[in-house]
This record gives structure tokens, C-alpha cells and sequence, in this order.
């Protein structure tokens, strides 16, 4: 209970990655057979040119739970390192003590293992039983309890903080509130009754972009924010950073937000041309055309991400051993950037947890995990 979030966040997920790819190693391996030696682990009996085929007995339906076994917990194998990072991010730039340390670690473990029993929401129109659709929207219901945990806990981590307006911190909460979008358009698509006549279309894109593309892609350029300055020893330009972070946020939400509305006029996906469709407005062609232009105005951002990255190696200002006043081990090495080993030939003594900000009484207003406690001084009384 010393370790970051960020530590819990990749240790759950790697565990995670022990049990969820071995079901997609599994689908492909058959899938293979099915393709070269003729067996018939999804091919149904097929009918060619007026020949039956030699395959009989497979099932597609198989495929898809092989394979959304694996996509599923795939889901939050990228989101509980992202969970992790904005968690650090959050709680530095607030200069406020992670809210609900130990609920947030126990929420990143449950949803690692209930991603496990919810991987049929994405099969509703396949045509399982009912009562599997209840069982599987149900679960999909309780995943959302330990991740609405943790929004609370961000929320009320900011609530009273000392918010510094860094980069990586507006990255944070762009996160949050991307998140939280995505999350909410989650919960319709959830319900089978909802999720029926949406399935295939945009607004599925829409949810799955704001959720799992542009929510941890803003963590991790948040990530790369803060953490550039001890892996490099220089700063990254703060005016081309936030450039880069409101042209990035608003372009993404320019990009994906008019997807919502395009899905439920009906539009299909993985269509590369509608044509003329009676239920598809011509309305929808130049909101298309309006999002190819807004997703041009993203990419041109990242060029100038990219641009600072490689000009501050030489040309930014020098960043020091810890510009961010943070308290976890990284940024207390004796060395910036880090030599090999990190710390030489002794490993430092942890002796408080990640998350000491704002401390009454001590000379800064946070104490690194590796510094002792102060010592008390003891009086004895005059004889």
C-alpha cells in the first residue's frame, strides 16, 4: 500500500494480460487449422459454387466469444495504467493527497476482475438467449460502480486542492472529462434494448473513441508532460504544450462528438460510402466532411507535439531533479536524467506512502516517500 497508482495500474493489467490473451492465442491457432487443414472450429457447412465444402460443424458465434473474451479485459488492460497515471498527475498538480487511496486500489482490482464476466455486451445482436442479456448487461451495470469510484475520487482529490494549471494537469482533466463522456454513452449501449438498433453504427465509434482512443491518449500525452523532464532533464515549451492540448481536446471532441448524432440518424459503420440513402440525411455528408477537416487540425497538433519533443532535447530550459515538487521514488534519484540502476549502488528506503502533499508542519509542502521521519527530540526533566 506504498506503491503509486500507476504501479497498481500496470501490475493489474499485466495480470490481466496473463489470462485475456491466451483466449485470442487460442482463436487464432484454430482459426488457422480452419484455414489450412480443413477443420471446422467456426466454418459451418458451406455451400461453394454448388459444392458443398468439406467444413461442418463450426460455429462463427464461437469466434466472437474466443475473441471478446480477450477484448474486453483488452479494454482495461489499456485503461487501469491510464487510470493509474492520471491518478499521480491529479495528485501533484492539486498538491493534494490522493482521496480514498486504499478504495482506489481495490477499485482498480475489481474492475480488473469483473472485466472478465462482461465480454458478451458486445454480442447482443448475435442472437444469445435473453437471460444471457440480462446476465451480461447486469455485469456491465457493476463494472461501472469501481469506475464511477474512482471519477468520485478524482473529483473530490481537485475538490480544495491547490490546482496548478500545468500541461500535464490540463491533460489530466481533459481526460476526466472525456472519460466520463464516454463512459455515460457506455451505459446506453449496456442495455440490450438501446444497444439493438445502435449496434454498427457510428454512434458505437463515437462511445469507443471517446472511451478508449482520446481518453488514454490524453493521459499518456499528459504522462509524457510530466515525466519528459526526468527522462530528459529539460522542460518541453509550455506555450507549444498547450497549443498542442486545446487543439487536441477541442479537434477530438469536433471529431467524435458529431458521431453520436450521425449513429442514432442510423448511419452504419465500416461503410466507405453511403450514396443515396433515404434514412440518411444529406445533412450527414457535410458533418463528415466537417469532421475529416476538424481530425486534418488534430493531426497538424501532433506535428507540433512531436517538434517540441525534439527541440526541447537541446533547447529546453534545464528542468532540475523534481520541477513538479512530486513525492514518489522517480524523481528523488541522486541523478537527471537517471543513470543506469536509476540509483546506484543503494536502493532508497521507502518510508511513507505515494501521496504525502500538503503535510501541516513540514518545510515543503510535500515529503518525498525516501525521507526519514523526522525525529523527535526527547527532554528530560532538570533533577
Amino acid at each position: 500500500m506504498r506503491m503509486p497508482l500507476t504501479v497498481w495500474g500496470i501490475f493489474t493489467a499485466t495480470v490481466m494480460a496473463l489470462l485475456a490473451f491466451p483466449a485470442l492465442f487460442v482463436g487464432a491457432v484454430m482459426m488457422l487449422l480452419d484455414r489450412l487443414l480443413g477443420t471446422s472450429f467456426f466454418m459451418p457447412s458451406l455451400v461453394e459454387m454448388g459444392q458443398h465444402l468439406q467444413h461442418s460443424g463450426g460455429s462463427p458465434i464461437l469466434f466472437q466469444h474466443l475473441f471478446w473474451f480477450f477484448g474486453h479485459p483488452e479494454v482495461y488492460i489499456v485503461a487501469l495504467p491510464a487510470f493509474g497515471i492520471v491518478s499521480d498527475l491529479i495528485s501533484t498538480h492539486a498538491r493534494r493527497n490522493i482521496f480514498g487511496y486504499r478504495m482506489m486500489v481495490w477499485a482498480i482490482v475489481a474492475i480488473g476482475a469483473l472485466s472478465f464476466v462482461v465480454w458478451a455486451h458486445h454480442m447482443y445482436v448475435s442472437g444469445m438467449n435473453p437471460y444471457f442479456g440480462f446476465f451480461f448487461a447486469t455485469t456491465t451495470l457493476i463494472i461501472a460502480i469501481p469506475t464511477a469510484i474512482k471519477v468520485y475520487n478524482w473529483l473530490l482529490t481537485l475538490w480544495h486542492g491547490d490546482i496548478h494549471l500545468t500541461v500535464p494537469m490540463l491533460f489530466a482533466l481533459a481526460f476526466i472529462v472525456t472519460f466520463l463522456n464516454g463512459g455515460l454513452t457506455g451505459l446506453f449501449l449496456g442495455n440490450v434494448v438501446v444497444d439493438v438498433p445502435l449496434s454498427d453504427t457510428m454512434f458505437v465509434v463515437a462511445h469507443f473513441h471517446m472511451v478508449m482512443g482520446v481518453a488514454p491518449i490524453m493521459v499518456i500525452f499528459g504522462g509524457i508532460y510530466h515525466w519528459y523532464p526526468k527522462i530528459t532533464g529539460r522542460m518541453l515549451n509550455e506555450a507549444l504544450g498547450r497549443f498542442h492540448f486545446w487543439v487536441t481536446f477541442l479537434g477530438a471532441y469536433a471529431v467524435f462528438f458529431p458521431m453520436h448524432y450521425l449513429g442514432l440518424l442510423g448511419m452504419p459503420r465500416r461503410y466507405p460510402e453511403i450514396g443515396e440513402t433515404s434514412f440518411v440525411p444529406d445533412s450527414a455528408a457535410t458533418l463528415n466532411a466537417f469532421i475529416s477537416v476538424a481530425a486534418l487540425a488534430v493531426g497538424f497538433a501532433q506535428m507540433v507535439f512531436l517538434f517540441n519533443l525534439i527541440w526541447s532535447l537541446s533547447r529546453g530550459r534545464q528542468a532540475g531533479g523534481n520541477p513538479w515538487n512530486a513525492t514518489t521514488l522517480e524523481w528523488q534519484t541522486p541523478e537527471t536524467p537517471p543513470g543506469h540502476g536509476n540509483w546506484g549502488k543503494e536502493l532508497p528506503v521507502v518510508y511513507r506512502w505515494a501521496y504525502d502533499y500538503s503535510v501541516p508542519g513540514a518545510e515543503r509542502d510535500f515529503v518525498p516517500q525516501n525521507q526519514p521521519p523526522a525525529r523527535r527530540a526527547t527532554w528530560e526533566a532538570a533533577p
